[in-house]
C-alpha cells in the first residue's frame, strides 16, 4: 500500500458561471502547492463542493489535479455518493486517470444501519486496487460511521487510513486505540492538527492548508521533529484561519483567501453564495496577520 503522511489541501473547483472547469487556475494552484511543500493534493473534498458538481465536472477535476502533480506528489482523489454503484464508478474511474488513493464519503437522503454504510465503503476498497480514505463528517452526514465499523473496515487490505471530521478529538484517540497500526489517522481543520500529531496522526487534509501552504508544512515538520514548544507557538497562530474556516461556508472562506492571493477561483457553486465584506474582511485579516 502507498505510504501517505503529511500536509493534503483539500483542493477548491474553479468553476466558471457556465460550470467550465477552470483547468488552467487549478493547475498553477496544484504547481503553486507543491512548490510550497505539501505532501500530497486532495481534489473533490468537501472544500472542493464535490456535492454540487456533475460528473463531468468532478472528472475534469480530478483529471487536471493528477496532470499537475506529474507524479510529485500523490493524488487522493474524493468519492462521494448516495449510491453504491456510483461511488463504485467514480472510484474506478478516477483510479484509471491515475489517482493515487481514493477519500470516500457517503452521502445519505435516508439513515442507514451499520450493515449498510459498511457494504458501501467495501464495496468502494473491493473495486479499486489502490488506498482507500475513510473520510467521516458527522456535521453533514445522516449516518456516521461507528467506532465497530471503522474496525471492522480497518480489516480490509486496501483501507489504511481514516480522514475524522468530527469535532471530537478523543473519537480519533479511541480508533488509534482501537485499530492500532490497521489504520492511520488523518486530522481534519476541526481538529487541532498539533494535537492530532502528539496523539499519533499522520498529518491533515483540510482547506485551509490551500491558503496557508508552507505555514502547514512548517507546523508538520515542527510536530515531526517533536518540537512541541514550538510546533504549539505556530499553532496558536495559525489557528485564526480554523477559526475562520468554522464560521462560513467552506468553499466560499478558501476560494476568498485564493482571490486575495491572486488565483482566479471564481465563486462558489450556486446555491452557495460568495463571502460578504464583512466576512471577507476577517479572512484578509487573518491572512494578512500570518504575513
Amino acid at each position: 500500500m502507498s505510504e501517505f503522511h503529511g500536509v493534503f489541501p483539500y483542493l477548491v473547483s474553479p468553476v466558471d458561471a457556465d460550470g467550465t472547469v477552470r483547468t488552467n487556475v487549478l493547475a498553477k494552484l496544484c504547481d503553486d502547492l507543491i512548490a510550497a511543500g505539501v505532501h500530497g493534493l486532495t481534489p473533490l473534498g468537501s472544500t472542493g463542493e464535490f456535492a454540487y458538481l456533475n460528473a463531468a465536472q468532478r472528472s475534469a477535476i480530478v483529471q487536471t489535479t493528477i496532470e499537475a502533480a506529474k507524479g510529485r506528489v500523490p493524488v487522493v482523489a474524493g468519492v462521494a455518493s448516495t449510491s453504491t454503484a456510483d461511488a463504485v464508478a467514480q472510484a474506478r474511474a478516477y483510479q484509471k486517470l491515475g489517482a493515487d488513493g481514493i477519500l470516500a464519503i457517503l452521502e445519505a437522503y435516508f439513515p442507514l444501519a451499520d450493515a449498510q454504510v459498511e457494504s458501501y465503503f467495501r464495496a468502494i476498497a473491493d473495486a479499486v486496487d489502490i488506498p482507500l480514505v475513510i473520510y467521516t463528517n458527522p456535521q453533514f452526514q445522516r449516518s456516521d460511521l461507528t467506532l465497530d465499523v471503522i474496525a471492522r473496515l480497518a480489516e480490509h487490505p486496501r483501507i489504511g487510513y481514516i480522514k475524522d471530521a468530527s469535532t471530537n478529538t478523543g473519537r480519533l484517540l479511541s480508533i488509534m486505540n482501537r485499530c492500532g497500526d490497521g489504520l492511520r489517522v488523518f486530522s481534519a481543520s476541526a481538529h487541532i492538527p498539533a494535537a492530532v500529531m502528539l496523539i499519533g496522526g499522520l498529518g491533515w487534509m483540510a482547506g485551509p492548508a490551500c491558503i496557508i501552504p508552507r505555514q502547514s508544512v512548517k507546523l508538520y515538520d515542527l510536530c515531526k521533529a517533536g518540537r512541541w514548544d514550538e510546533a504549539m507557538a505556530l499553532q496558536r497562530r495559525l489557528w485564526r484561519i480554523n477559526e475562520a474556516f468554522a464560521r462560513f461556508n467552506l468553499a466560499a472562506c478558501i476560494k476568498a483567501g485564493l482571490a486575495i492571493q491572486g488565483y482566479d477561483v471564481g465563486d462558489p457553486v450556486p446555491p452557495q453564495a460568495a463571502l460578504n465584506a464583512d466576512a471577507r474582511k476577517v479572512v484578509e485579516a487573518a491572512l494578512r496577520e500570518l504575513g
